[in-house]
């Protein structure tokens, strides 16, 4: 079956003032549904891709073309991403046990908030900021271009927990270069719920 374009869950303007209906437009309408047709078009060419889960081709994937590593990176990136925000007074909070792990590995939810947004800001060019869990810890990494933790190309290794896309895409229309104050702006909008989901699952 082809790769799709999953809706967003909410409405193009509900992140808004944090994230504005603009980009969220051209975000998720052009942006994603480029890398789902250029997925589409790389595991046609080639029936060995074909039926294969995007994860199971992450195991892999150093020794796949280099557009299925950027499109299927680009396509489940961001289908996570969109489950990972919420408009404000949907967001919900940390759960305790993840405050708690929070606290064990990264010295506190401030001290994590700033080390995460340092990842993302310090990312060379394009990529993405990201908290994984990596043998039974937490631990904030970053990714270039559109690879992920789970990839084997990945020099950090691990099941993702939050992810934030600091593409310039992702931002430029509302933050021009400001990346810093768009990473600010996304704690606003951070879907706790499904943090705290994605936690549990990793770590039952």
């Amino acid at each position: 079956m082809a790769f799709t374009l999953p809706p967003l869950p909410y409405a193009h303007d509900a992140l808004e003032p944090a994230i504005d209906k603009e980009t969220m437009t051209f975000h998720h309408g052009k942006h994603h549904q480029a890398y789902v047709d250029n997925l589409n078009k790389a595991v046609d060419a080639d029936l060995a891709l074909q039926g294969r889960s995007l994860e199971d081709l992450f195991a892999v994937m150093s020794t796949l073309p280099r557009a299925v590593r950027n499109n299927g990176g680009g396509h489940w990136n961001h289908t996570l991403f969109w489950e990972l925000l919420a408009p404000q007074g949907q967001t919900g909070a940390p759960s305790a046990e993840l405050a708690a792990a929070i606290d064990r590995d990264l010295g506190g939810m401030n001290a994590f908030k700033t080390a995460f947004n340092a990842a993302g800001a310090g990312q060379f060019g394009s990529g993405w900021a990201w908290l994984i869990l990596q043998n039974g810890r937490l631990k904030v990494t970053s990714t270039p271009n559109q690879d992920n933790p789970l990839m084997d190309v990945a020099d950090e290794k691990g099941t993702v927990v939050l992810g934030a896309d600091v593409w310039e895409h992702a931002y430029y229309l509302k933050y021009q270069n400001r990346r810093a104050d768009y990473l600010a702006a996304f704690w606003s909008v951070v879907n706790w719920n499904k943090v705290n989901a994605l936690y549990a699952a990793a770590t039952t």
